[in-house]
């Protein structure tokens, strides 16, 4: 379904991912929004591991709830606050991922917004247009619609 780059004119792949990943044409998208390691109700672990595996449960999560899978993903975007983390996310990455080989980048940052969160990912997923047509729609909640309010008829003077 996707096409993946990796020119033997560049370096390889330094881990689980493509150079780059070509959408076929009338691909349906998915933009996931950086997911962090928090549970259902809010607590967050302490380890990275931890914290590492609920990102990729809630990315598994919103691909389910769009009929899509792991194997959807096409692009990551992940961040760590601290380089001595990044073997435990590697390591969670290819158990949660399988063979999924989305193009990635992953950046070592000073902090994301609360100082206990560890990890951060944000990712893309795509399926073809025609494959994509005969799977659910999943659990998705609609957008709430803008209200109106009317004005008051001005009076004239």
């Amino acid at each position: 379904m996707f096409k993946s780059y990796a020119p033997n004119t560049v370096y390889p792949p330094f881990g689980d991912y493509d150079h780059g990943v070509e959408l076929p044409a009338g691909a349906r998208l998915l933009s996931i929004a950086g997911q962090v390691g928090v549970k259902p109700d809010g607590s967050v672990p302490e380890s990275v591991e931890a914290q590492c595996e609920l990102v990729f449960r809630n990315i598994a999560a919103i691909l389910g709830a769009a009929g899509m899978t792991m194997r959807d993903l096409v692009r990551m975007t992940s961040y760590i606050t601290r380089p001595e983390y990044y073997p435990a996310y590697q390591q969670v990455k290819r158990r949660m991922i399988g063979a999924a080989r989305p193009s990635s980048t992953l950046v070592v940052v000073s902090g994301l917004a609360k100082p206990e969160w560890k990890i951060e990912i944000e990712s893309w997923a795509a399926t073809a247009g025609r494959a994509a047509a005969g799977r659910r729609t999943g659990t998705a909640r609609p957008r709430p619609r803008a209200t109106r309010t009317r004005r008051a008829p001005r009076r004239r003077r």
